[in-house]
């Protein structure tokens, strides 16, 4: 544990229980049922993604892809936890968990209605840092990788889980202070975002690939906006990860692993925790809406709780909506073969978010063996405020 000299000794942050399961493989939810085109129509309606080809199926089917297919983003739709499962292993006694970022890698096969993926999860590594808002915090990375019927590797995740201390951040009030008061918008405001939002939207509604050779250095894609964020805009994301409805999923565990930390208690804070047994009866008890660590995302009681100022959105969403986004501009033909992102700061309630990107380089004959574009992503929100920077890789036809 690293030294935080300007906390007081008085705070105890106990990873007995983290550091043994370094390097091991965990298990987790697995989803029982295919994905559906009302599960591809659910999520791009969550993530606000417009592209025809995911929910409009007379365009799909004039498409190259003959059908509705499913926006790479999904992945971590049809996993469980929002994908942090295996960031977040455990017991750390009266803490909470935010998302610090995500890290893809995409090997090709699209997802489409009648696919199944299932996950295998391992617990990667972990450091803790003195952090303003909630003094030592861990950050803590896990890989989850995702495979199709077949047995075909689709993509792989690293997720980074932010573990802290909630009484802490609830004290010393830093998140509170950062995010600023609610936005009032008005009338004409609102106007204006739609308008922005509508021509993003036709920007590149047939799909439309720019060849590698067409794409200059310096080159700038369309803002994107999403918002303003709303209690109804989080309770439509939660309820677009497959697992968050009811009896979707059974728990699992890989072979051969002694304590493979399936579905423990991390050690949320009272009322932030599952009542598993009671679920089995009533499944509101195991459901984050109404009973677990999702409660923050649409209380703003819960959650100043775990100090946030009031409710907020989730990180993988944040992350979705940067392939979406590079997937957008990049058209049919295009691919998102990796990303990195960093996640600086929730999306609240009354905010709203801006995407913008630049490419950034160029390579004829990448490592995947296909021409890339690489961007530099930046998210933010009304106030400039940063919410997050990436890297997105692309793969273009020459």
């Amino acid at each position: 544990m690293s030294k935080a000299s300007a906390v007081p000794q008085t705070i105890e942050f106990d990873l007995t229980d983290v550091q043994r399961r370094v390097g091991q493989e965990v298990g987790g939810g697995q989803l029982i049922e295919p994905c559906t085109a009302t599960d591809i129509r659910r999520w791009v309606m969550a993530m606000d993604n417009f592209n025809p080809i995911h929910w409009d199926d007379e365009f799909a089917k004039a498409s190259k892809f003959g059908g509705l297919v499913a926006p790479q983003s999904i992945a971590v739709g049809l996993d469980y936890g929002h994908g942090v499962q295996p960031a977040c292993v455990g017991f750390i006694a009266g803490s909470h968990l935010i998302f610090g970022g995500e890290e893809w890698w995409h090997y090709g096969p699209r997802i489409r209605p009648g696919d199944r993926l299932t996950q295998k999860r391992r617990f990667h590594d972990y450091k803790v840092t003195d952090t303003k808002f909630a003094g030592p915090t861990l950050f803590s990375r896990g890989d989850t990788m995702h495979f199709n019927q077949h047995g075909a590797v689709v993509c792989k995740e690293r997720a980074t889980s932010i573990r802290y201390l909630a009484a802490e951040a609830e004290k010393r009030g830093s998140l509170t202070q950062s995010a600023g008061k609610a936005p009032a918008w008005t009338a004409e405001q609102l106007a204006a975002i739609d308008r922005e939002r509508l021509d993003w939207m036709l920007s590149n509604r047939e799909g439309r690939t720019p060849r590698f050779t067409e794409v200059r250095v310096g080159d700038r894609l369309k803002r994107r906006v999403i918002g303003p964020h709303s209690l109804a805009s989080f309770a439509t994301e939660y309820r677009a990860f497959i697992f968050n409805i009811w009896g979707t999923f059974r728990w699992t565990a890989p072979d051969g692993v002694s304590d493979p930390w399936i579905n423990q208690d991390p050690g949320w804070v009272p009322g932030f925790g599952f009542d598993e047994q009671g679920a089995k009866i009533d499944p509101r008890l195991r459901d984050g809406l109404y009973l677990g660590p999702s409660r923050g995302h649409v209380d703003a009681d819960k959650a100043s709780k775990i100090g946030m100022p009031r409710a907020y959105g989730y990180g993988a969403t944040m992350g979705a909506w940067v392939t979406d986004y590079v997937a957008h501009w990049a058209g049919h033909e295009g691919f998102v073969r990796y990303s990195n992102t960093a996640f600086r700061g929730p999306a609240y309630e009354g905010d709203i978010t801006y995407l913008d990107a630049e490419v950034v380089g160029k390579e004829e004959l990448s490592a995947w063996g296909v021409p890339l574009v690489s961007l530099s992503l930046r998210m933010t929100n009304q106030d400039g405020g940063t919410l997050a920077t990436g890297k997105v890789d692309v793969e273009l036809p020459l």
